[in-house]
């Protein structure tokens, strides 16, 4: 049974029916093998769909994890808030992937709504019980919460390019290889966050992100159709000015 839209992007946060939707872990590029027809009418037993506004807080730091999510429709950023109550984006997160990573019983970051969202979400009591019940289960979720590590370990790689040029041109890099796996085949970049959001993630300023973007299109690397969409048209320039940035520390 497919989902249906939501009839208004702004509509709140609302519990739904209980369906098994496609986006419920059935996408071939999913780490692991696809979930059956079963597992995943197991868990949409238990779940509830959810909608988030766009910019509207998930979940903060440190509450009590009583539900994990997995995303149907929309981005979601995650992110943390130091002493001086900067956030910092520690990663984007896309349709299929399932958020609500936890230690000691409570979030280990927050999330907000890049996008309006809608998940499905699935209380940890009650996805414990099916865990037990049917270990099938196990390595399928384990799999989807080891993305927020995999996007840690990524995030510092980008993080070590000293140039805004080259955090920017990794950063698009990964968007473009994420959404290849999902539409089968590279195309335009899609960019639902803002100049804010980018530089929050590849740590320089909504200033330098667009100065970015300007510089790899001046060269030639990309082009830009609007604000939200680029192409990347010159791999082996991109791949220079990541190198140069590399060998240059």
């Amino acid at each position: 049974m497919a989902l249906e839209p939501a009839n208004n992007s702004d509509d709140p946060p609302l519990g739904g029916p209980s369906i098994v939707a496609p986006a419920l872990w059935n996408s071939g590029d999913n780490p692991g093998r696809p979930l059956t027809a079963e597992e995943r009418g197991l868990l949409a037993a238990i779940s509830t769909i959810v909608r988030f506004r766009k910019g509207e807080r998930i979940y903060q730091e440190g509450d009590r994890a009583s539900a994990v999510f997995n995303i149907i429709t929309g981005v979601v950023r995650s992110y943390k808030t130091s002493a001086d109550e900067r956030g910092y984006t520690v990663s984007f997160l896309f349709p299929d992937d399932l958020i609500g990573l936890a230690e000691s019983g409570k979030y280990v970051n927050a999330t907000e709504a890049v996008t309006a969202v809608t998940m499905y979400r699935i209380p940890t009591a009650a996805l414990e019980v099916r865990l037990r019940n049917n270990p099938s289960l196990d390595f399928q979720i384990i799999s989807k919460l080891c993305h927020d590590l995999r996007e840690t370990q990524h995030h510092a790689f980008l993080l070590s390019r000293r140039h805004a040029i080259a955090r920017v041109g990794l950063f698009l890099q990964m968007l473009e290889t994420h959404q290849a796996a999902r539409e089968g085949g590279a195309g335009e970049v899609y960019l639902p966050m803002t100049r804010s959001d980018i530089g929050a993630y590849v740590g320089i300023s909504p200033e330098a992100v667009s100065r970015s973007l300007r510089e790899l299109a001046t060269q030639g690397v990309i082009t830009l159709r609007d604000r939200r969409h680029a192409k990347i048209i010159n791999r082996m320039l991109l791949e220079t000015l990541i190198s140069e940035a590399t060998s240059s520390r």
